[in-house]
């Protein structure tokens, strides 16, 4: 009762009454035509419901007439695409015989309860009645005075009874088909994929930069040497630039900007990594083997990103100690190992947690496999991840 109560205040209820007189355009068309068959427009509709892309447009009007306070969300449940299916077809078919019928129903009503209206209030005013009576009986004047408003307040209900109606229709003709919404969750799937993606990245990004900032930072202090300052400062200038480029970049990816975006650091570029580790006062011993460059793009970006935690992980837990690397492609798979002593005492250890299995979720994701722990004395960092089935 609210609802109806409300309903002239809303702007749904005419936009929606907008659409339910939409179609009678082509019905008063026809009339001036042929008006011995009323009914043909019901034919006519049949070819134009087996077209995909009138779905697209039935779709893109019902949303906005229909649904216009929740057009762009999913919630709306009226989908905007060309008929893909011809079960999608016959659902547009049966959509326009059904809004045809409907908007026939509310053009009656619209045309009828008004004029009803006026000749009530000619009558309270004492004017004659028409032959063409649209009053079904002759009230008196005080009593026609009384009645005026009851065909326009039948009026409001009638349409918003066939609005709630056709919407309802709609959302159930025009709606996604069951392909159609796993699509869309397959789509929704790979976005939050891509945001979990993008979180590990940074987590593994910034995590370095300020790792190797704080271990070089700490070695300048206690080394109090100016030339090994400047080359620790350097590091962390350095260091800091390209953790900026990569905010950069995962900020331009989070706000969907069209502006182009730089590409993810490869295995190609590991000698940055294996630089800042030296710089931070680590002795590398590092041996890449094999055509690096040449390697599919996933198995690239995300070694690189292993090798980028494994050696954080080093500087964060272990300090400036010696770190071992070895990159070599064999066959059919990439094989990483990164290997450092265990210190006695940890150096600096917040969430590490988080890397190591960063590191085993990247591996997995290219179904391959990432290990870590301790290994004869030392700790090691040892990833294989397959070529061939990346190709």
């Amino acid at each position: 009762m609210y609802r109806l109560l409300r309903a002239p205040l809303q702007p749904v209820t005419y936009s929606r009454w907008l659409h339910l007189c939409v179609p009678v355009l082509l019905l008063a068309l026809w009339m001036f035509i042929e008006p011995a068959w009323p009914w043909m427009p019901l034919v006519i509709v049949i070819p134009f419901g087996l077209v995909p892309w009138v779905r697209l447009a039935e779709g893109i009007q019902a949303q906005f007439l229909l649904t216009p306070h929740d057009r762009d969300s999913p919630d709306s449940g009226i989908g905007a695409a060309p008929s893909a299916r011809w079960a999608d077809r016959w659902r547009t078919l049966l959509w326009l015989e059904a809004r045809l019928a409907i908007a026939l129903a509310a053009m009656a009503a619209t045309v009828w309860l008004p004029t009803m209206a006026v000749e009530l209030i000619a009558v309270a005013l004492g004017h004659p009645l028409t032959a063409d009576l649209m009053v079904p009986f002759s009230p008196p004047r005080w009593a026609a005075a009384l009645l005026v408003p009851v065909p326009l307040v039948l009026l409001i209900v009638i349409v918003v009874l066939l609005g709630e109606l056709v919407t309802a229709i709609a959302r159930r003709l025009l709606g996604p088909s069951a392909a159609e919404r796993l699509t869309a969750l397959e789509a929704r799937t790979e976005q939050l994929l891509e945001r979990t993606r993008i979180a590990r990245e940074l987590h593994d990004s910034i995590g370095h930069a300020l790792t190797v900032a704080v271990v070089q930072a700490g070695a300048a202090r206690a080394a109090g040497n100016p030339e090994f300052t400047d080359r620790a400062l350097s590091a962390i200038e350095e260091t800091g630039r390209a953790a900026l480029e990569d905010l950069e970049r995962v900020l331009l990816v989070l706000r969907e900007s069209a502006q182009p975006v730089s590409q993810r650091p490869t295995l190609a570029e590991a000698d940055r990594l294996l630089e800042s580790a030296r710089a931070s006062g680590s002795e590398v011993d590092a041996q890449l083997t094999g055509p690096l460059e040449q390697l599919p793009g996933p198995v690239t970006r995300e070694g690189y990103r292993i090798l980028q935690e494994a050696l954080t992980n080093v500087l964060r837990h272990c300090g400036p100690v010696p770190v071992r690397v070895r990159v070599e492609m064999a066959v059919g798979r990439l094989d990483m190992e990164v290997t450092n002593p265990l210190p006695r005492e940890p150096v600096f250890a917040p969430g590490g947690g988080s890397g190591l299995r960063g590191m085993r979720e990247r591996a997995a994701l290219l179904g391959g496999e990432a290990e870590t722990g301790p290994f004869e004395g030392s700790w090691r960092v040892r990833a294989r991840l397959p070529l061939e089935r990346i190709r």
